[in-house]
């Protein structure tokens, strides 16, 4: 019963950190772009929720945090099947909602979010009922998104491991309708981004993570304790490596196939550390503490992250500098009794979503350091000014 408190606790926890995150952070231009681009899953997801809790900022990132939530339930029950102890199905869980990419992806209005939620329930539905319900469901996840491509993709080769021609062929009609319906990115003279990308894998789940999850990916290849699980996150992980040596590829559409391997990492980990005399279990517990320690400093830091303005030269060099600002700017605005005003695309894009339109009454232009002495907009952090404009009104004549 302890292990079941202590779990809600942490679901506790970390929702109490998102929400509190939310008015924190002001819409980027990405967001916008889902909700003023083109049509999208996601961009119906937003207008239901704007339909319940209106236009604002909960609303715009409620739903993303209902899906972590429901994200790390799904996690907690296909560990069970790695996991004998309870203990360490707590531990897993507790690394899952600490890992950077997991918390980006629990607050920013994205698909990263929505595709792990969805490739979680994909595993346990396979592991827990009919397959026969796989089927539908995989076919919904082709229409509603682009990147369960590589869900197919892997999936091809777990049917052909497997010998089972059915699923083979089904998938194979999967993957070549995906790229029928949604096209294949393909753009970018042939250029290598392989450290890039081994860099990016490293920031979303950290170095020590990231290396462990390969190394036992990589073993479990030369044991060919392979299932589906495996296939799912190292087939993408391969995939995503391969394209990096010809083009840039997306990191978030990669990813959350590599969190699946989860299970896979803390089955490894915990078998390895048991198997072991205590005498010899030295390195593996700094492992572990050195990753949670880690992990811990960067929720810290993410959740403290204004601060980090005091000690940067140029505020636009903070890694959540595209999430601040638009907010606050509107508020000043409609302070000043401005309700529209002309500005760059992107902030123009992210200023509707707080009911600031575009007409030629007022322009804002904004202003390097130097010429701060001439805005009557600014926007400050702990006294530090990060943001400085000039309003000024069109006369029209």
């Amino acid at each position: 019963m302890i292990y079941r408190y202590i779990f809600f606790l942490i679901l506790g926890i970390d929702a109490t950190i998102l929400l509190y995150e939310i008015s924190e952070l002001s819409i980027s231009y990405h967001e916008a772009s889902v909700l003023y681009g083109n049509f999208s899953f996601l961009y119906l997801i937003e207008k239901f929720s704007f339909f319940l809790f209106g236009q604002n900022d909960f609303a715009l990132r409620i739903m993303m945090i209902v899906f972590h939530l429901f994200s790390v339930v799904l996690l907690y029950k296909i560990s069970e099947k790695y996991l004998k102890h309870q203990r360490d199905r707590l531990w897993l869980v507790f690394i899952f909602v600490l890992l950077p990419g997991v918390t980006s992806s629990a607050i920013l209005v994205d698909s990263a979010g929505f595709v792990i939620l969805l490739l979680l329930l994909f595993v346990y539905i396979y592991d827990n009922f009919d397959k026969l319900y796989i089927y539908p469901l995989l076919f919904v996840y082709m229409v509603i998104d682009k990147e369960f491509l590589y869900l197919f993709f892997a999936l091809f080769f777990f049917a052909l491991h497997q010998k089972d021609k059915r699923f083979l062929y089904f998938n194979t009609v999967m993957f070549f309708s995906s790229i029928y319906i949604y096209g294949l990115n393909t753009q970018g003279q042939p250029k290598g981004h392989f450290l890039d990308v081994i860099g990016l894998y490293s920031a979303v789940f950290t170095p020590i993570v990231f290396i462990y999850i390969f190394y036992v990916l990589y073993r479990r290849f030369l044991t060919k304790q392979t299932d589906i699980v495996w296939f799912i996150s190292f087939v993408p992980l391969i995939l995503s490596l391969l394209l990096s040596f010809r083009q840039k590829i997306n990191i978030e559409e990669f990813a959350p196939y590599l969190i699946v391997a989860l299970p896979l990492a803390a089955q490894t980990f915990s078998t390895s550390y048991r198997v072991r005399l205590k005498m010899f279990r030295t390195k593996y517990r700094v492992a572990f503490v050195s990753a949670v320690v880690f992990l811990l400093f960067n929720t810290t830091l993410v959740l403290f992250n204004k601060y980090l303005y005091l000690f940067i030269d140029k505020p636009q060099k903070h890694f959540a500098y595209k999430m601040h600002i638009a907010k606050e700017l509107s508020k000043k605005l409609k302070n000043m009794g401005i309700e529209c005003i002309n500005t760059d695309s992107a902030m123009q894009k992210r200023l509707k979503f707080y009911k600031i339109n575009k007409c030629n009454k007022y322009t804002l232009k904004k202003l390097s350091p130097q010429d701060r002495k001439n805005a009557n907009v600014t926007i400050s952090y702990n006294s530090k000014i990060v943001y400085s404009a000039s309003a000024t009104k069109i006369n029209i004549k």
